[in-house]
């Protein structure tokens, strides 16, 4: 981790971010060249797949509490 006390002139390049909680997180997959080549051709691809993950989960997470009551 940089130590933006001892050299400051790294806090220009520091990330931000405007997120709840940042996207420090990772992850590595597989799939089809044809799906990939597919992903690179939307704006911005890599929050399109962050959303997809989440409206997943979300999904699983609600019919596991369905299937609960």
């Amino acid at each position: 981790m940089p130590n933006y006390e001892e050299k400051p002139y790294l806090k220009k390049h520091q990330f931000t971010t405007n997120r709840e909680e940042p996207l420090t997180a990772k992850i590595t997959l597989r799939l089809a060249p044809s799906m990939l080549e597919k992903l690179k051709g939307l704006d911005n691809y890599p929050e399109f797949i962050r959303q997809a993950i989440s409206d997943a989960l979300n999904k699983l997470e609600n019919s596991n509490d369905a299937t609960e009551d």
